[in-house]
């Protein structure tokens, strides 16, 4: 661990993210009295940014994800929030004062400094690469059913995806949808044998195996998706509104695996969102669990704060 003898710059609070979870952590962080600067490489909002509309948040009926985002980074930026529009490359210990804090280096080679670090990376859905796919988030592709499914009651839907949480969709989508038809690209699932057996006990369900999306016909929304049979080449339309793709995400936590455990690419941490690194924490879709909800979120982001203002108040004074 290298010693730092120069004056520097030195935040209470440095978040990676500004997605749900990491705003909710600036929020707690900054109405507790420390300084707070997040980073972002992408855009503000994190991917409930995308969703036109959010109706499984407490106490609001209905919101687009853009104006949750907006009303959130306004309300930090109110309280004093700095933000940084650089991409973390580096993150490593260092001595200062005889105290460790944390020495962050962004892709200009710009170097912050920070007693407690915060990680709200998120994780991509992963996208399935087919011309227009970009264009219809929103408009007919959707990655979440548990956030997007109900707006297509009594509707017909496809859902591509072969594992648990496609079949866990599966599953909810039948709820509420006249017809779901579920289409994997091998000829077989790979999820639990209770939830297989369970989504083909579902007379709406309708099961394709070797099935590979090969065009989406669109407008200004979603019209149909054609397939073809990776066997026999035959191609298949399925005329439906909405298409949610469940292929698994992608966490972004691998210039971070020096401090912390990765389990599946996924952050490790403990109930109180602490890695195996003192004063680092890590919220969001970003961590190992097992929901991702916005509602998880900003549990997780003021859970994370809360602790990194208590680890401060305590190691710091």
């Amino acid at each position: 661990m290298k010693t730092i003898n120069d004056n520097i710059k030195l935040d209470d609070i440095i978040i990676i993210g500004a997605g749900a979870a990491g705003m909710t952590a600036a929020l707690y962080s900054l109405r507790a009295g420390k300084n707070v600067r997040i980073f972002e490489c992408e855009g503000i909002g994190g991917q409930i940014a995308t969703s036109p509309r959010v109706e499984n948040f407490p106490s609001i009926k209905e919101i687009s994800g853009s104006d949750f985002s907006d009303n959130l980074s306004n309300q930090i930026m109110d309280l004093g929030a700095e933000f940084e529009f650089e991409k973390i490359i580096k993150v490593e210990k260092a001595l200062y004062n005889d105290k460790e804090i944390f020495e962050i280096i962004s892709e200009y080679d710009n170097i912050f400094y920070s007693k407690a670090l915060i990680i709200a990376t998120g994780a991509k859905h992963r996208h399935i690469g087919v011309e227009g796919e970009e264009d219809l988030i929103g408009k007919g592709v959707s990655y979440c059913a548990t956030c997007d499914g109900a707006f297509y009651k009594g509707q017909e839907v496809c859902l591509i995806g072969d594992a648990n949480t496609a079949l866990q969709y599966a599953l909810l989508l039948s709820s509420y949808c006249t017809k779901v038809y579920m289409n994997t690209l091998f000829d077989k699932f790979f999820g639990e044998k209770a939830l297989i057996d369970l989504v083909k006990s579902k007379e709406n369900i309708i099961i394709e195996h070797n099935l590979n999306l090969i065009k989406f016909n669109y407008d200004d929304e979603l019209k149909s998706l054609i397939f073809e049979n990776t066997k026999t080449k035959e191609q298949k339309e399925f005329k439906v509104p909405a298409c949610f793709i469940c292929i698994g995400q992608i966490p972004q936590n691998e210039n971070f695996a020096n401090l912390v455990d990765l389990e599946k690419g996924y952050i490790v941490t403990d109930n109180d969102m602490q890695t195996k690194t003192v004063g680092l924490y890590a919220v969001g879709d970003c961590r190992s669990k097992k929901i991702r909800q916005l509602t998880t979120a900003v549990n997780d982001g003021s859970i994370a704060a809360i602790n990194a203002c208590s680890y401060i108040d305590k190691y710091y004074n």
